[in-house]
C-alpha cells in the first residue's frame, strides 16, 4: 500500500536532518536551531560539536541526574509536557480533555487486559525543544513490544483538539512492562511529523516509517531494565503515553505542567 503523505515528508525532514553538511553550513543550522527554539544546552555538548542536526536532535545528557532510585516512586520517562492524565474508566482515555478514544484500540488485540480499567494514564509531550531520549520510569521485566506502523500526523496540541483517533492513527510502538510484583504497565512510543524514526536500543529490528499497515511482534523473556536508563530516542519530538493497572500507582496532580525525566511522577501502591 502506498504510503501516507505525511510519511513522506518525515522520509524528506529525515534525509536533511541526517546529512552532514562542511562544517561552516552545520555550524549555522545547529546554532540556528538552537537559537530558534531557545534549547537548553546547559547539560549537553556545544551545539558545533554535533555532526547532523540529526545527532542535535537525540543527544545524550553528559551529566547525570539525581532521581529517586527506591521502589516507592515512578519517574518522568523524559523532558516533556504532561498533557492529560486521568483515570481509565470503561476502556476510555483522552488525547487531551474532550477528545477521547478507546484504551484497546492502542494496544491493539495483541494486549488483553482486564485490570486497566480503573487504573491510571498519562500522555508526555515532547516538543522539537526537549531532550528527546526516553528512559525506564520504573525497574521492570520487557515482556514484549509490538511495533504497529501507520500514519505520522503531528501531535502538537492544535491537532490533539480536532484530529479523532489521532494516536490510533499514528504508527507507534508498545512495551508490555512487568514489575517485580507481576503488575503491568504499558508505555506507547507515538510516531508524529517528521519524527520518521524511533530506536529502540534492546531492539533494533524495529525500523520505523518503513513499512505502512504492518504489525510486527516481539517477545522476551530475560530483559529487565533499570529505572532511568536509556530505552531509545525520537529523531525529533513526539509522545510517550504510560498506561497503569489499578490499584497501581497514585499520580501526582501534573496535568498541564512540564515535567523533566527524573522527576517523580507517581507513588508506587505496593511499597
Amino acid at each position: 500500500m502506498k504510503k501516507h503523505i505525511t510519511n513522506s515528508i518525515s522520509n524528506i525532514f529525515d534525509k536533511f536532518a541526517n546529512k552532514k553538511f562542511n562544517s561552516h553550513i552545520q555550524n549555522f543550522i545547529n546554532s540556528a536551531y538552537v537559537k530558534l527554539l531557545g534549547l537548553d544546552m546547559s547539560e549537553f555538548r556545544q551545539p558545533q560539536t554535533y555532526g547532523t542536526l540529526n545527532e542535535l536532535f537525540t543527544r545524550k545528557l553528559e551529566t547525570k541526574r539525581k532521581f529517586d532510585n527506591t521502589n516507592e516512586t515512578y519517574i518522568s520517562p523524559t523532558d516533556s509536557f504532561v498533557s492529560a492524565q486521568d483515570e481509565i474508566k470503561n476502556n476510555t482515555v483522552y488525547q487531551i480533555k474532550g477528545m477521547s478514544y478507546k484504551l484497546d484500540e492502542l494496544l491493539t488485540e495483541h494486549i488483553n487486559d482486564n485490570n486497566l480499567d480503573g487504573g491510571y494514564f498519562m500522555n508526555f509531550y515532547l516538543s522539537p525543544k526537549d531532550y528527546h531520549r526516553y528512559h525506564s520510569p520504573y525497574n521492570f521485566r520487557l515482556l514484549k513490544l509490538i511495533h504497529i506502523a501507520g500514519k505520522l500526523y503531528p501531535v502538537n496540541f492544535n491537532y490533539l483538539n480536532k484530529k479523532q483517533n489521532l494516536f490510533i492513527q499514528n504508527e507507534r510502538v508498545v512495551a508490555v512492562c512487568e514489575t517485580a510484583n507481576k503488575q503491568k504497565f504499558y508505555m506507547v512510543f507515538v510516531g508524529a511529523l517528521n519524527v520518521g524514526k524511533m530506536v529502540f536500543e534492546v531492539e533494533p529490528k524495529i525500523k520505523t516509517n518503513s513499512k505502512p499497515n504492518s504489525t510486527t511482534i516481539y517477545n522476551y523473556e530475560d530483559i529487565y531494565i533499570k529505572k532511568a536508563d536509556c530505552m531509545g530516542y525520537f529523531e525529533m519530538g513526539s509522545t510517550v503515553l504510560i498506561f497503569w493497572q489499578k490499584d497501581m500507582i497514585s499520580l501526582e496532580n501534573l496535568e498541564n505542567k512540564k515535567v523533566k525525566f527524573t522527576d517523580t511522577i507517581g507513588r508506587s501502591s505496593y511499597v
